[in-house]
């Protein structure tokens, strides 16, 4: 999991390298129809929040990936806190449970964020940022 945190740090960075602003803005688009948001929401000295979500038009929001990730300067990491509005996920869950959230869903996420940015920087142009 460390490795995969590392990974997902380097992503943003490489996409964001100016993420220790607040309230700033990144959107990126890639082709017509797939569009999303990177919201800088805390930033401080060693950590800084974003959140993450598909802003696509005419996609039903529950097919819309959302997730809050944080970032760990100091150590070079991030990781998915929060994915699909669903509160904070813990490190492993028993199974079964009462939201029946599979054992390693934290991991599950994280690999999917690191996915996601990889996808991005490979098809992504530029982002645009806005204050």
């Amino acid at each position: 999991m460390q490795a995969l945190c590392e990974l997902n740090y380097n992503h943003v960075m490489r996409m964001l390298p100016d993420c220790d602003s607040e309230d700033l803005t990144y959107t990126f688009s890639v082709g017509d129809k797939l569009s999303y948001c990177i919201r800088i929401l805390e930033s401080a000295r060693y950590t800084s929040t974003l959140s993450i979500a598909q802003t696509s038009a005419g996609v039903p929001s529950f097919l819309k990936p959302s997730m809050t990730v944080r970032l760990y300067h100091d150590a070079k990491m991030a990781e998915v806190i929060n994915s699909q509005n669903t509160g904070r996920l813990k490190p492993s869950y028993s199974y079964p449970n009462s939201k029946m959230r599979q054992r390693n869903e934290k991991q599950m996420v994280n690999v999917f964020l690191a996915e996601w940015l990889d996808f991005c920087i490979k098809l992504t142009p530029k982002a645009t940022s806005e204050a």
